[in-house]
């Protein structure tokens, strides 16, 4: 064993110095004194990586001649990411029956007219490492294909076929309804309830108009979607110029190529005339209240059960992803954070931000205080949801509502800095993942027809300074409240007394006397 140790070191000492120079000094003599920054003497000089300008690495945009954008990001590795992004979602439903989108979600990379299954999808993908995924959101549809770079033929006529050719089968869509209706049954049984509550704000503040229509398919509207429907909506919103094939890892010429080849002069199965019935409604901030009484106390059975809690989110009207003020609320919401009561860690987690040092940390019973930026093209909304028994809701409430109205107060440099450092960080390393650079490009060509680089916004974010924030916050503050409550609401101030907080100079809700409790 022994020997076999010292066989190694020799030889390292042989790759280290070569052969000549191991010879020179393995008699005894000294070793040279040689500067790290020095080459070694018998080593070939080493080749970096480099990166040959910029322009390598800034995103290519090309239109196509019938409107279809193509944009795509170089990035090193032997795998990419391409989709389509579809300008269509939850709030383009309005002359259709809502949920839709839910549907068409849940049909994608199903049987089309290249592939007859769903699996057949897979083991072609299969074949060159792939996997497929298709999200849906209120103003966005994403078809997306992460494989290796080889396969970008394969991959980019797949989702053609998967976007353009579905064949959506009479038993495909009966799947997908006892699909939907499991998935309507799980979000009003889980233990989290962030997904429904997200759900009812956007009710409350946007009542009964685009990003304010339900996301999810109520169920009422199951048995009323069918082919025919679905084809209704697609022949008006699924047209080359609402849509960006973007990818991340390819060579844009490539990219483009192929979306010549299978995107440009391929007819839809609904074969569309023309476009006659899109929805251009502009988002319109209502404010309002959506409660809903359920009972809490059995979520989390188990050794340890989740206590019964009563959900309350709070939300005002922001700005649209298009105004300068964007930036300004992104750090707002940055700067207000939370989390819930029991998360560990340091800065990094959090710790430090609004909710935790002035709600989290001196209100032990609150379980939970978290602030959310929703921001679309038209409009936005932060909010902030907390929890606690439902014995303690008033004043759940009341600290939040004064936390609202001291978001006007002055605001710290260190605070400030902090704030912005963080978010510069959560986005570049968000930026780090293919999948989320994909996303990234996909959106922001969508919507603007151009991309920001993440240099350009971590410039946009140094520059906020405390007055923009003072600037956003009272804008902000002059809109109606949104409120969604769920759980037990015995104790939940009026929508009236909320609002009455919200316009008062300390946020305090108006007492209340009672004779009997």
């Amino acid at each position: 064993m022994a020997t076999h140790l010292c066989k190694c070191r020799t030889w390292s000492r042989v790759q280290r110095f070569g052969i000549a120079a191991y010879r020179k000094y393995s008699s005894g003599g000294g070793y040279p004194n040689i500067s790290l920054s020095a080459p070694l003497p018998g080593i070939p000089k080493p080749v970096f990586a480099s990166v040959d300008g910029h322009e390598k690495y800034e995103t290519k945009i090309t239109t196509l001649e019938n409107g279809l954008k193509v944009a795509s990001q170089n990035k090193f590795g032997q795998f990419c990411t391409v989709g389509i992004l579809v300008n269509s979602g939850s709030r383009h439903e309005a002359k259709y029956p809502s949920g839709i989108a839910h549907f068409l979600e849940k049909l994608a990379f199903s049987s089309t007219a290249q592939y007859g299954s769903k699996d057949e999808i897979l083991l072609t993908l299969e074949k060159h490492g792939g996997i497929c995924d298709c999200q849906t959101s209120r103003d966005t549809t994403m078809y997306a294909v992460s494989a290796e770079v080889k396969g970008l033929d394969t991959v980019v006529s797949l989702l053609s076929d998967a976007v353009l050719q579905p064949r959506l089968l009479d038993e495909e869509i009966e799947m997908t309804k006892m699909a939907i209706r499991f998935e309507l049954e799980d979000l009003n049984m889980r233990p989290d309830p962030e997904p429904l509550l997200t759900e009812m704000i956007h009710a409350a503040a946007y009542r009964g108009n685009t990003v304010g229509l339900p996301r999810f398919c109520p169920v009422d509207n199951v048995e009323k979607i069918d082919k025919k429907v679905l084809h209704g909506y697609l022949r008006n919103y699924y047209c080359p110029e609402r849509m960006v094939l973007a990818g991340v890892g390819i060579e844009h010429e490539q990219l483009v190529e192929c979306a010549r080849k299978y995107l440009l002069n391929v007819k839809p199965v609904w074969e569309t005339p023309a476009v006659t019935n899109v929805d251009l409604s502009v988002a319109q901030y209502t404010g309002g209240i959506v409660r809903m009484e359920k009972d809490m106390s059995d979520v989390s059975l188990g050794p340890t059960p989740i206590p019964e809690l009563t959900h309350i989110m709070i939300g005002l009207e922001s700005c649209s992803f298009l105004e300068e003020d964007f930036i300004p609320f992104a750090v707002l919401n940055m700067m207000m954070g939370g989390g819930g009561s029991f998360s560990a860690g340091g800065p990094g987690k959090g710790m430090f931000t609004r909710l935790y040092l002035n709600v989290l940390n001196r209100h032990h019973w609150m379980y939970n205080a978290t602030s959310y930026h929703h921001s679309y093209e038209d409009s936005g909304l932060l909010c902030i949801h907390a929890s606690a028994d439902p014995r303690q809701v008033r004043e759940m409430v009341e600290i939040i509502t004064r936390e609202f109205i001291q978001m006007a107060g002055n605001t710290g440099e260190m605070e400030l800095e902090r704030a912005k450092t963080q978010l510069k960080s959560m986005l570049m390393m968000n930026l780090e993942s293919r999948p989320v650079i994909f996303e990234d490009v996909g959106r922001q060509v969508l919507s603007t027809g151009k991309r920001k680089l993440p240099h350009e916004l971590c410039d946009l974010i140094s520059k906020v300074t405390a007055s923009d924030i003072k600037r956003v916050t009272a804008k902000m503050l002059r809109s109606k409240p949104a409120v969604a409550a769920l759980g037990d609401l015995t104790e939940l101030p009026s929508y009236e007394h909320i609002q009455a907080a919200l316009s008062s100079k300390d946020g305090r809700l108006p007492r209340m006397y009672r004779l009997f409790r």
